[in-house]
């Protein structure tokens, strides 16, 4: 896939090892990118340069924590950030989602799958689609499609017959496709609190609305799980 891709992506990774590999596989893939090694330079650039069009961020920097640069930047900022982390704990995922991240992968991670989440975090930005879509009226994912205005949802043109709460977490989760929403973010925005109390319920809501998706069109995963996480709506073509 080399050639050259519009995007200017700034990596921001503090480890020589991991950012030369980082880098090495963003020129064979043709894209453009910037290396920085700290989160001021990290937000130097960002301000400095607008056209950046994707963030690849450490979370373990040597002047401040990568959640805080995530914070920061989204006060100004929807630019797409996949988080790298040698850090295991859900917490620090979650945190870092929370503080907006669209994504994230643990190290050791494999290059492949970095530049397939790179990809889905670009098309997301291609598509206009890093936030909510108020102007959108239909929604079309593989075999499933959204009618937003009349409320229907559809698989291979079939109306799937969904609960109200089935149909709320599934327009969150087309309005957010391939970003990982934390089961935090899904709560005070469908159940209006992020109670812990309330996140049973969540799981088995999640479990019907798969359940009925997938009756329809078997083998079609559009709902991915992130155990402990979250849950994330991928594009039908990165699903295969």
């Amino acid at each position: 896939m080399g050639g050259s891709n519009e995007a200017l992506i700034l990596v921001v990774e503090d480890d020589p090892a991991v950012r030369n590999l980082v880098a090495t596989a963003l020129e064979v893939n043709g894209y453009e990118h910037k290396e920085v090694s700290h989160a001021t330079a990290a937000l130097l650039e960002l301000t400095s340069c607008p056209n950046i069009s994707l963030v690849i961020l450490d979370l373990g920097l040597p002047d401040r924590d990568g959640v805080e640069v995530i914070e920061t930047l989204r006060g100004w900022s929807q630019t797409p950030v996949i988080v790298l982390s040698a850090r295991q704990e859900d917490t620090d995922k979650i945190a870092a989602l929370d503080a907006g991240a669209d994504d994230y992968l643990t190290k050791p991670f494999s290059v492949n799958e970095l530049l397939a989440r790179v990809r889905v975090a670009l098309r997301r930005t291609a598509q206009g689609s890093t936030g909510a879509q108020p102007c959108v009226s239909t929604y079309e994912n593989g075999p499933l499609t959204i009618d937003y205005e009349a409320g229907i949802a559809r698989i291979q043109g079939e109306e799937v017959h969904l609960t109200p709460m089935e149909y709320k977490l599934l327009v969150l989760l087309s309005r957010n496709t391939g970003k990982v929403l934390t089961h935090n973010y899904i709560l005070k925005e469908v159940w209006g609190s992020a109670l812990a109390s309330d996140l049973p319920s969540l799981r088995v809501f999640m479990a019907t609305l798969r359940k009925k998706l997938e009756a329809k069109a078997p083998g079609a995963a559009l709902i991915q799980t992130h155990v402990g996480i979250g849950y994330r709506m991928v594009r039908a073509e990165d699903s295969l």
